[in-house]
């Protein structure tokens, strides 16, 4: 290479040289400075975006261990407030059974109903004002606990884990029954309808997937008797959210909640639910009504028949009310390991989740996580170049200066 002065090559290598050397020198020192190999998506911009993706999943399921939790909190105020109703009416017991014994005056029944009538009015209380964070913990809708990895839609059934407590009251627990009765004189028509308690169902020749509560006319039946109890049947699967005769109710299966349905010869019989006792309780009616067709008929003018609450005020109504508290026991003592059973599953999804926040955790750190005794030997390595490369450079800018030499 001819010695001139018009470039210094020599120079401008060392420099660009050094430039390369800086730049890696500060991807080391920002890699020590933050602990993180990735600094900037021009680090690794593959890793950089699963590294991100794994920290979305990190945030949605450690948010997803919260609800859990804050769904068993829920829980186990219902389960506790339930053990108390419990305690209430084991106590009903002991009151029913001392006014159902002939050794007690009425005058007495009445001191022991008023207690029971008490005790029945504290039970509307737990079920009224029992909160968590806001919100009624005995209601009749199902409370859904959101848990996913922030994938997938918000729609998946597998994201949500729903546990219905119910509503709780004392005419629900403790009241008389509400009864309708449906009965048919022949096989209904194709479009013919009947409401009950608040849902409508029609009577179809062939059943409508996309369309819900139809009832199936039956066709199969050797006789007419045969075709209507058939019918009756599918009304009542309807009803009750189950299969009908002959057919699978893919498109009622969902149960009326407010009652459930029987089938006794040419009629339905329809007993008001726990949820449907509580509406009669507010002072409220399950409404029933034939919209079209002549061959139906509500035998009690399209009414449920509300039973009086039991109470404590005879030998009689004591013995009656000693079977009621009985099966408000059973009830309770159902509802409680249903609270149960959803508590475990919560807690184990709780556990499982935290398992996999490590995990990913684990898999996150492995993509981001700078190598500390790496990266400080590669600084070493810069630093020594960074100094050299000075060096070099300061030895190529003086050798311009040797052409003076020749002009001496």
């Amino acid at each position: 290479m001819p010695i001139g002065i018009l470039n210094n090559i020599s120079s401008l290598a060392a420099e660009n040289q050094l430039a390369i050397t800086n730049s890696s020198l500060q991807s080391v020192l920002f890699q020590l400075s933050s602990g993180s190999r990735i600094n900037t998506g021009a680090d690794d911009a593959a890793g950089l975006a699963i590294a991100n993706g794994l920290g979305a999943n990190i945030s949605a399921l450690t948010q997803s261990a919260r609800n859990a939790n804050d769904g068993v909190g829920s829980l186990q105020v219902a389960d506790g407030a339930l053990a108390q109703v419990t305690t209430l009416l084991n106590r009903a017991i002991t009151l029913a059974t001392e006014s159902a014994t002939g050794t007690v005056s009425n005058p007495q029944r009445t001191a022991l109903n008023a207690e029971y009538t008490a005790i029945q009015a504290e039970i509307d209380r737990i079920g009224s004002n029992t909160n968590y964070n806001g919100g009624q913990v005995f209601t009749g809708n199902a409370t859904s606990i959101y848990i996913s990895d922030s994938s997938g839609t918000t729609t998946q059934a597998s994201n949500f884990i729903s546990v219905t407590t119910g509503t709780l009251t004392s005419s629900g627990l403790l009241g008389g029954a509400a009864t309708a009765t449906l009965a048919l004189n022949g096989l209904p028509a194709a479009a013919d309808a009947v409401t009950i308690a608040g849902k409508t169902y029609t009577f179809v020749a062939a059943l409508t997937q996309a369309t819900p509560n139809q009832v199936l006319i039956d066709t199969s039946g050797a006789t007419t008797a045969d075709k209507l109890a058939n019918t009756l049947a599918n009304l009542a699967a309807a009803v009750n959210g189950g299969q009908g005769s002959g057919t699978v109710y893919s498109n009622s299966t969902v149960a009326n909640a407010n009652t459930a349905a029987s089938v006794s010869g040419n009629s339905v019989n329809f007993t008001a639910t726990a949820a449907g006792l509580a509406v009669i309780a507010g002072g409220g009616t399950l409404a029933s009504s034939v919209g079209t067709g002549t061959a139906e008929a509500f035998l009690n003018g399209a009414t449920f028949l509300g039973g009086s609450a039991s109470n404590l005020s005879t030998a009689t109504a004591a013995q009656a009310a000693l079977a009621s508290i009985n099966a408000a026991i059973q009830s309770i003592a159902g509802l409680r390991g249903t609270i149960g059973a959803s508590i475990n599953r919560l807690q184990s999804a709780s556990t499982v989740i935290s398992n996999q926040v490590q995990n990913l955790t684990a898999a996150q750190n492995g993509i981001i996580a700078a190598d500390i005794p790496l990266a400080v030997a590669t600084l070493t390595k810069y630093s020594i170049l960074e100094q050299t490369g000075i060096s070099s450079l300061a030895q190529a800018n003086q050798q311009q200066q040797l052409v003076l030499k020749l002009l001496q």
